[in-house]
């Protein structure tokens, strides 16, 4: 399974169904059990990353948020937040106590499918690996379906001009840490019609 935005995470079995964040903390699993797995440190654009990966996966039904909370982002919290309440008309996540809880570039049918497809399992400040495998193996234990379809997000960039566009990166694209990433990609340019 190959994860269609770059981040630090560890790809683990294809067909589990339970990815994880670890938020600051570093924090290990055995690879037939998990998805993918990494932490995530900011309440915007690390966000964004765990959503676009996530959705990507239809076979990944519950996510689990643990490891120590990162200090003046509250990403954590903002990450509980989005997949509770969403955002509102100016892509602030709903309720969220972060410094900038705010998704700019990916667009709301991400995050709503984000919504629909995930569980969320709120283990923020549990760091011991034997209490967040007993919560995985509980979830190993039901029978989820996949939810269809992968969803492959496309990163949109508001801030450029006067009407969004899609950036598309096309060469060779580093999806994993032990991947090599090609520094010369090309970035084409596409309008977003309007509705």
């Amino acid at each position: 399974m190959m994860y269609p935005w770059r981040g630090e995470y560890t790809i683990g079995s294809p067909d589990s169904p339970v990815a994880i964040v670890t938020l600051a903390s570093k924090i290990d699993f055995p690879k037939d059990k998990i998805a993918i797995w990494g932490h995530m440190k900011t309440e915007n654009l690390g966000i964004e990353k765990v959503v676009a990966n996530v959705i990507s996966n239809p076979l990944i039904r519950v996510l689990i948020v643990c490891g120590e909370e990162v200090r003046g982002h509250r990403s954590g919290h903002s990450l509980l937040s989005l997949h509770s309440k969403g955002v509102d008309d100016n892509g602030r996540i709903s309720g969220a106590k972060g410094a900038v809880p705010f998704i700019e570039n990916i667009d709301e049918e991400a995050i709503e499918r984000f919504r629909s497809q995930i569980k969320i399992i709120n283990m923020i400040d549990v760091i011991d690996n034997e209490e967040i495998m007993k919560a995985v193996e509980e979830q190993l234990a039901i029978d989820h379906e996949s939810f269809g379809e992968p969803y492959i997000v496309e990163f949109v960039d508001n801030k450029n001009s006067d009407r969004p566009s899609v950036k598309r990166l096309t060469g060779k694209i580093g999806f994993h840490k032990d991947l090599i990433l090609d520094p010369f990609l090309e970035i084409e340019e596409m309008p977003v019609e309007e509705s």
